[in-house]
């Protein structure tokens, strides 16, 4: 064989071996190993914008690391997308934890969200605990009445029923767990790591993107 041939042969098989790997660059997420498809599918909560919904506790390690990125990932979301916290109620002993959130919610709170994490994962405080839940508020400028007041109240209660039953009809079994447009299930697990999340995040909005009908044109131009 002479020269020319091998070295022909050799860069034929060195090109055809970088293939799978820009395929898997480019790989779009699959159904079953990637994400699962959720049926009958959830209502959303976010208009006409696709929702991305987090299932998350307070309580939860992996939940706690992977918020700076979720929140470096939100500052990139498209106008179109919007995302939705839902506080998972897998069992009842996480109920606390997310009466908490809806009591931040009602409060207009909400930015104390990355404070509660912290508290129990940096500050090793145990909010589970509904007095050190209260006195941790009161430390963080918020009025210990009010917050023990919406923490009791019903709207709190119901907010906190309709995560149970969300997480239930999601048939999620643990989280970080993310929903997109409801009809889409996907986590760090499924994923393969938390850069995967992300990505695999995106390709699902712009498969919903695709799938949601074109709006209807204008089609008659005004006559001069």
């Amino acid at each position: 064989m002479s020269l020319i041939r091998k070295f022909a042969l050799v860069f034929g098989l060195f090109s055809a071996s970088l293939v799978p790997l820009g395929h898997a660059d480019s790989a779009v997420p699959v159904a079953g190993k990637d994400y699962v498809v959720v049926s009958p599918a959830l209502n959303t909560d976010s208009g006409k914008k696709i929702e991305v919904t987090e299932f998350f506790w307070y309580g939860c390690p992996h939940c706690f690391h992977l918020e700076p990125e979720l929140n470096a990932w939100l500052k990139k979301l498209p106008k179109d997308v919007a995302l939705r916290r839902i506080p998972a109620v897998l069992n009842q002993g996480w109920a606390p934890l997310a009466k908490a959130y809806y009591t931040l919610d009602v409060l207009g709170k909400l930015d104390k969200h990355d404070d509660l994490f912290n508290a129990i994962h940096v500050q090793g405080m145990n909010l589970n605990d509904p007095n050190a839940l209260f006195d941790w508020a009161a430390q963080n400028g918020i009025n210990r009445k009010t917050f023990v007041d919406a923490y009791n109240s019903f709207d709190v209660q119901s907010k906190v029923v309709r995560a149970n039953q969300l997480t239930r009809e999601s048939r999620i079994t643990g989280v970080p767990a993310f929903l997109v447009d409801g009809k889409y299930s996907t986590s760090v697990a499924m994923a393969g790591s938390e850069t995967a999340l992300f990505k695999t995040l995106d390709s699902l909005i712009e498969k919903v993107r695709k799938e949601r009908p074109i709006p209807a044109k204008h089609s008659a131009a005004k006559k001069h």
